[in-house]
């Protein structure tokens, strides 16, 4: 029997038991793709990671993320995360003169930074690939009944696919109130989205709980395992190229701090930047906190 040890880490978080937990299996060599699936199956968290050397000679390790489901092409909270855990067991060196990895993923090579907010709380920030636009989705009565809101609790702005690197469709509410009552009904989902360009929403309101952040947020993603997830890295830039297209944020850089997770006890605060100039986006970066919380072993 071969034991594969992992570090579990809590990710857009200051504190234990928030934010979204990630496991990160440091040495992945050997292990075939139907295994780690079925790894990150067992363990049942929003994603797992698998560390292997890189294949591309400007990346510093291969991140390979897994969902309950299936392989995404990138995430945010385990690009963050295993950087975390990478630097923690000193796989990587990370200094002021150099404090940017580069992690290999899906979607190509992503660079990964660490610094320190004003209050002097360790940063760690990716740069997501720059937004695709996709379609608008027209059916809004459709949407609030999967949300269990009426149609006036939406916002007068498109519902519209934004990606990344993962397409996620922008569900603009009218209220931090709604928001609250949102509950998602798989049924209607299997209907609208389940073969839509984007099959996981993000649900915003531009009003927060907490005095730190602008902005609310909620994501439901039920084919990929997920049907509420604690912090969406790979949804919080796109929600940042939303707002900057929809003009509800002028300045560049336009800078937002959006909560996660509260509505299932795992608050969450992700850090976005985009970078405008002219109605175009040149840099999109999702950053927050980790936490360390523990490590063990699985048995194959």
């Amino acid at each position: 029997m071969r034991k594969l040890r992992y570090h579990l880490v809590d990710v857009f978080t200051g504190e234990r038991f928030g934010g979204n937990p990630l496991a990160v299996f440091t040495n992945g060599r050997g292990v075939s793709t139907e295994l780690m699936q079925q790894i990150a199956k067992e363990l049942n968290l929003s994603e797992t990671t698998f560390v292997l050397p890189p294949d591309d000679p400007a990346a510093d390790w291969r991140v390979r993320i897994f969902t309950p489901a299936n392989e995404m092409p990138t995430a945010g909270h385990p690009t963050i995360g295993t950087a975390f855990v990478l630097a923690r067991e000193h796989l990587v060196d990370i200094t002021p003169e150099t404090p940017t990895i580069r992690l290999q993923e899906n979607v190509g090579v992503i660079p990964v930074t660490f610094d320190f907010d004003d209050r002097g709380h360790l940063l760690i920030t990716m740069q997501q690939p720059l937004p695709r636009f996709g379609p608008v989705f027209d059916d809004r009565r459709g949407i609030a009944e999967l949300l269990s809101l009426d149609v006036g609790d939406l916002d007068d702005a498109p519902l519209e696919v934004v990606s990344c690197g993962v397409p996620f469709l922008m569900v603009p509410l009218r209220t931090l109130e709604a928001a609250a009552r949102v509950r998602y009904r798989l049924d209607v989902w299997e209907r609208l989205l389940r073969d839509f360009a984007a099959p996981q929403a993000l649900v915003f309101a531009r009003q927060a709980v907490r005095p730190q952040a602008h902005l609310h947020a909620r994501m439901f993603a039920p084919h990929m395992g997920i049907l509420e997830d604690p912090a969406t890295g790979s949804a919080a830039g796109p929600l940042g190229c939303y707002l900057v297209r929809r003009g509800w944020a002028s300045e560049s850089p336009a800078r937002f701090v959006c909560e996660q997770g509260f509505e299932i006890g795992r608050p969450s605060f992700l850090h976005i930047t985009i970078e405008h100039s002219g109605g175009q986006i040149s840099r999109v970066s999702v950053g927050g906190q980790c936490v360390y919380i523990g490590e063990g072993a699985i048995e194959i």
